[in-house]
């Protein structure tokens, strides 16, 4: 009896005794996990945010302003209009289910589930499958000024002549059932040209050859511009076409550079390269534009810019300073080939430009990215034809070929259901009138008429509607 007690009194005490020693292996397992667990750094984070205001920057007012300047004055808010709905429409869009589809678990390599539908599951924590070092809500919102910008791009194709219901429609459709596969297909987790090896740094296939090429299909489904080849149609403001260049400019150090995800080397690299060929590609431009009409033009410094820019993008993140001019130097004389002889000789009416900067200013920077890349830039990229491997320069034509595809067929598709619904184009008497009136009830520079004063003393200077008749005080 006595010796059963004791044996109690010591199994008692040694589990008593093991208690601490168990909570305290219990702490050190929850700091290994903790230790291996991905940790946010401030640093990178703020520099994704900024990058991701930088992007904003570029839809507003950058592009609004570069595509509102060219448009004509009757024009301009309308044309405003369509980069201010993009950012409000495809904000909500993205929030709701379009970063699923784009950036959620794959679905047979094509979409993205709907596993985060409403941002679920998408918190303060990181996605270690995209960035290890920024909150998964800092990476979505990233990712959502680019969702934003790329529709923006397609309204220099149809400008002047696409009514708003329409516009609305086509909006979230396109970035829908286009854009967000493309985004999954390139950027996802297990998307069939990301397993194939495609290079695209910050948007040359997701942004601009699918923007670029879907507006050469809405331009030409539309049908020309009233008056196009007869009337002048010429920029109304070409100084906010060179501050919207410039915007555009600034934000896409953001664009291209807060693509590393990092405030690091290969961000310092992809800002640098994206200046360089954007240079590069402005003084091409004028330098053609110079021999062909005779005078350099601010207005070709300013979209040989955006064409540097559009074509270093796929390339940002992988190329070496010299390859980089290059890239820009082939851009900015391509693109104005593209715009200023080609479109002339072919007759589609691609209002401002979109297929010829976007569409093919990426293709070309998508293909150069086969030539120039090199891991010596990024080891997580691959060497290109020049440097060794042919086979990347295949990857790349695959990537262009295919976002060619889903541009034409899907672009082409969504705009025939829309119009069952309602018409795409505005009337020849709305396109008259001018869209800042017919679509929106408003008119960007108010005229003034000298009225009588009823005192009989000088006069009163009296609002003026675009037709001419003064307008009712308020």
């Amino acid at each position: 009896m006595k010796n059963r007690l004791l044996r109690s009194i010591f199994i008692a005490t040694t589990f008593l005794l093991t208690i601490p020693a168990m909570a305290w292996a219990e702490e050190v397992a929850e700091t290994v996990a903790e230790a291996a667990a991905p940790a946010i750094d401030t640093g990178d984070t703020s520099f994704v945010l900024i990058s991701a205001a930088l992007v904003m920057l570029m839809t507003l007012p950058g592009l609004a302003l570069f595509y509102g300047g060219l448009s004509r004055k009757k024009n301009v808010l309308s044309t405003i209009m369509y980069s201010f709905f993009a950012m409000i429409v495809i904000s909500i869009q993205w929030s709701l289910f379009g970063y699923s589809l784009a950036f959620g678990p794959d679905v047979n390599h094509l979409i993205g589930s709907l596993d985060w539908l409403g941002l679920k599951n998408v918190g303060f924590d990181p996605n270690p499958d995209y960035s290890a070092t920024i909150p998964h809500q800092a990476f979505m919102i990233f990712q959502m000024m680019f969702a934003v910008i790329t529709p923006a791009l397609i309204s220099g194709a149809f400008a002047e002549r696409m009514r708003f219901p329409a516009f609305l429609a086509f909006l979230v459709l396109w970035a829908t059932f286009i854009y967000d596969p493309v985004a999954h297909w390139v950027w996802g987790v297990d998307g069939w040209l990301r397993n194939l090896g495609a290079l695209d740094f910050a948007g040359g296939t997701v942004v601009h050859i699918i923007s670029g090429v879907s507006g050469l299909v809405v331009c030409i489904v539309l049908g020309k511009r009233k008056g196009y080849g007869n009337v002048p149609m010429i920029p109304h403001n070409i100084p906010f076409t060179v501050i919207g260049a410039a915007l555009l400019w600034f934000g896409w150090f953001g664009f291209n550079a807060g693509s590393a995800l990092g405030a690091n080397g290969l961000a310092a690299s992809a800002f640098m390269v994206t200046h360089l060929a954007t240079a590069g590609a402005a003084l091409s431009w004028v330098v053609a534009e110079w021999i062909h009409r005779g005078k350099p033009t601010t207005l070709g410094a300013a979209s040989g810019a955006v064409a540097g820019l559009v074509a270093i993008t796929p390339a940002a993140g992988f190329v070496e300073p010299i390859p980089a001019i290059l890239i820009g130097l082939v851009a900015g004389a391509f693109c104005y080939l593209a715009v200023g002889v080609v479109k002339a000789k072919l007759g589609y009416d691609d209002s401002l430009d979109a297929f010829g900067i976007h569409g093919l200013g990426g293709t070309w920077g998508a293909i150069a990215t086969g030539l120039f890349a090199t891991k010596a830039v990024n080891p997580l990229g691959n060497d290109g034809l020049f440097y060794g491997s042919p086979e990347q320069l295949t990857t790349q034509l695959i990537a262009v070929a295919s976002s060619w595809v889903v541009a034409i067929v899907g672009t082409y598709v969504i705009l025939k259901v829309v119009n069952v619904f309602c018409p795409l184009r505005a009337t020849d008497e709305e396109q008259e009138a001018g869209l800042d009136i017919t679509q929106h009830g408003e008119d960007a520079y108010t005229d003034f008429v000298l009225t009588a004063s009823p005192f009989g003393a000088g006069g009163t200077a009296a609002p003026k509607t675009a037709t001419g008749q003064v307008k009712p005080a308020l």
